[in-house]
């Protein structure tokens, strides 16, 4: 069974970009690797042949997962998501009720999570805990060292 994932516009056509590139660059360039190692004579002894059709096999693997992932993909419209309660794409300041701390993350599909630019996915425990929370409503998630507390401060759509 295939697991349906969830993308914005900009997050499926940088998975689409990379299928195409991993086709139209990637497999040539292993072909033509094969083909240059073939060349060089006695298949049985070749190491760089070996070498190179185990590169274009694992190649082949991952343009077909990533094909897989691609026709399982569903675009999410924003324009029918609730702005009220944290969802996928919401923006969500929260504060920490233990330090005080705030802390701004955008909640996306996992594929899409990205700490550094503070994109955190709907699967890990901090986004689930905060998926359907409104403002003002405390979340309490629970992490590795026990439980914490986070007050939802503001919720927006980029």
């Amino acid at each position: 069974m295939s697991k349906i994932s969830y993308y914005t516009a900009e997050g499926l056509k940088k998975l689409r970009d990379e299928i195409e590139q991993l086709k139209s660059v990637e497999r040539p360039k292993a072909s033509q690797a094969i083909a240059d190692a073939r060349d060089k004579g006695d298949l049985s002894e070749n190491a760089e042949y070996d070498a190179a059709k185990e590169a274009q096999g694992l190649l082949e693997l991952k343009i077909s997962k990533l094909e897989e992932v691609n026709a399982n993909a569903r675009l999410i419209d924003e324009s029918q998501l609730d702005v009220t309660k944290a969802l996928v794409l919401s923006t969500v300041k929260i504060k920490n009720q233990l330090n005080g701390m705030e802390m701004t993350y955008t909640l996306v599909a996992e594929s899409e999570a990205d700490l550094k630019a503070g994109k955190i996915s709907v699967t890990s425990p901090i986004g689930r805990g905060l998926l359907g929370k409104t403002v003002g409503e405390i979340a309490e998630i629970q992490v590795p060292n026990g439980i914490m507390n986070f007050e939802v401060l503001e919720i927006s759509r980029d």
